[in-house]
């Protein structure tokens, strides 16, 4: 037998989370954005070069890899990452994988710059920590993990 179809008011409570919580995080991004702009002012960064420069500190990646990381175009990334090569925070490498498609990393210049945040960035991370908990921060951090998750999921049967 098959399930029962969802009530009205079943399916427009279900339409109110999904609002509220697109909602919720296109507020947090404006948020952290606005906060990330003050991070990384002092250290001669954007929030975007910041972005883009703390998704290479681990290893290189393609323009393309740093865009899928970050959630956004890769037109918007190749402009950032040109404009940090042209400034000496960031240089693109040969690919061994693909001739074609370079791979960007942080130049010796780059990472100082990222590290000059680090103060700030540990100081805002302490004052959060404080105001939620550790457990909530923590959880807070898996929720949105397993939203993450599940939209990758809806965009792959899409």
């Amino acid at each position: 037998m098959p399930d029962p179809l969802p009530s009205a008011s079943s399916v427009r409570a279900r339409q109110d989370l999904l609002s509220r919580t697109a909602l919720g995080v296109f507020g947090l991004n404006g948020r952290f954005l606005a906060l990330s702009e003050e991070l990384a002012r002092p250290a001669g960064l954007t929030a975007a070069w910041w972005q883009v420069l703390g998704a290479v500190l681990q290893e290189p990646l393609p323009v393309a890899g740093i865009a899928r990381v970050m959630g956004i175009t890769r037109q918007s990334v190749q402009r950032i990452a040109d404009l940090l090569a042209a400034k000496g925070l960031a240089e693109y490498v040969p690919n061994p994988a693909h001739r074609r498609a370079k791979l960007l990393r942080p130049t010796e210049e780059g990472r100082a710059a990222v590290a000059r945040i680090t103060p700030a960035h540990a100081a805002l991370a302490a004052r959060l920590t404080d105001e939620l908990g550790e457990a909530a921060f923590a959880e807070t951090v898996e929720v949105l993990d397993r939203l993450t998750r599940a939209l990758d999921t809806l965009l792959a049967d899409a």
